[in-house]
């Protein structure tokens, strides 16, 4: 019956749009794409990567609540590039190697959702990236 998944939305408090294109554009290297006109009125911003087959959306929504709980897990390719892009550009990173034999990193974005990134299986033991903290921590998701 279902055949793919179209798009994951989050939500972000109003006037959040400069600091989520900061991060999901220059952190995390997504395209911003156009809302429909019938849509950009409701603030907010949309991002894809992998030429549109992976789209995320982001929500305004008046009384925001970041999910602390509920997240995206997105795969990528490189962990350790991942890890060390989002440390530089301030995200703090947390480790978790309590489900192999992917690996994962949990962060926040600017407005507190939670996100997961997963990449390909390694060696034991976490690397030590610069300024990224609670490497080999277990988080509660």
């Amino acid at each position: 019956m279902i055949t793919a998944l179209d798009h994951l939305q989050l939500t972000a408090p109003p006037g959040s749009e400069p600091a989520l294109r900061a991060f999901y554009a220059g952190a995390l290297g997504m395209t911003e794409i156009p809302k429909p006109p019938e849509l950009a009125g409701r603030g907010g911003c949309w991002f894809t990567v992998d030429g549109g087959r992976i789209r995320l959306y982001l929500g305004v929504e008046g009384h925001f609540r970041p999910t602390t709980k509920a997240h995206p897990g997105l795969r990528v390719a490189d962990l350790d590039a991942c890890a060390e892009r989002l440390a530089a550009h301030g995200a703090p990173v947390v480790w978790d190697s309590s489900l192999p034999p992917d690996r994962r990193i949990y962060c926040q974005d600017p407005v507190g959702n939670l996100l997961e990134f997963v990449g390909p299986g390694g060696p034991a033991g976490e690397p030590v990236v610069p300024g990224v903290r609670g490497v080999g921590t277990k988080v509660k998701v």
